[in-house]
């Protein structure tokens, strides 16, 4: 049962959600409702993460501090290079990585993204290095020092 239907309430959910929004009980709405809500089921048990151990409460509590004052320090500086339009020099960083559990690399794709002024716009796998835009590039190998110092480092503490 569990290979074929791995999330029984998840596909339960889809097809009742799928029979609501068509406002119908037509057998051809429930196979292909039942198609949807088996496929969905299926899709999510692929996706799931590797198992795994997540270590050092108090890096997870640093990390997410840390994350929270640059994205407030980052939302008022690019506030204030829009709004005052101030010179800036737009690049791109290539960051080697140390860290490889893909758990921490989601993570860090994620804090990149929120945060204002970066997004990340690359990966390779075989050097592991990540390209990162950077809306306002100043000094290179000081970003590069302190995303590794800020980061990486607690990401590895956490994951690997």
């Amino acid at each position: 049962m569990n290979r074929w239907l791995p999330f029984p309430l998840l596909s339960l959910s889809l097809l009742a959600m799928w029979l609501l929004l068509n406002q119908t009980l037509a057998p051809a709405h429930l196979l292909l409702g039942a198609a949807l809500a088996l496929g969905g089921a299926l899709v999510l048990a692929e996706l799931q993460a590797p198992e795994g151990r997540v270590r050092r409460g108090t890096a997870i509590a640093e990390l997410f501090w840390l994350v929270l004052v640059d994205v407030v320090r980052s939302n008022l500086a690019v506030a204030r290079l829009v709004l005052y339009r101030r010179e800036r020099v737009a690049g791109f960083v290539h960051l080697p990585l140390a860290m490889r559990h893909p758990g921490a690399l989601a993570v860090l794709a994620c804090i990149i993204t929120a945060t204002p002024g970066t997004s990340w716009a690359r990966f390779d796998r075989r050097r592991n290095v990540i390209v990162i835009h950077v809306f306002d590039l100043i000094d290179e190998h000081e970003w590069m020092h302190t995303f590794k110092q800020r980061y990486e480092r607690r990401l590895m503490e956490i994951f690997e």
